[in-house]
């Protein structure tokens, strides 16, 4: 199962999580590493998008079955 661009940019910061609590969160990132993790995020995005793109056009899959075969865990998970 493939992480959204968002899914793993919020893995990504949670690393900087320094609070005591599990249902907090106190985030420390440097700004430079902060912009370096957003950027990252935004190309696979990007390659996201080309690759959903392509898949569709290949298959005849609408947006919504591609997202929930190759994005969703809910979905695979009920049936």
């Amino acid at each position: 199962m493939k992480q959204t661009a968002v899914e793993w940019l919020v893995e990504q910061i949670k690393e900087y999580d320094f609070s005591p609590r599990d249902n907090t969160y106190l985030i420390e990132i440097p700004f430079w590493i902060w912009k370096e993790k957003i950027e990252q995020a935004k190309a696979m995005e990007k390659e996201q998008i080309i690759d959903a793109y392509e898949t569709s056009h290949i298959s005849m899959m609408t947006s919504e079955q591609y997202y929930n075969e190759t994005f969703n865990k809910s979905i695979k998970n009920k049936g």
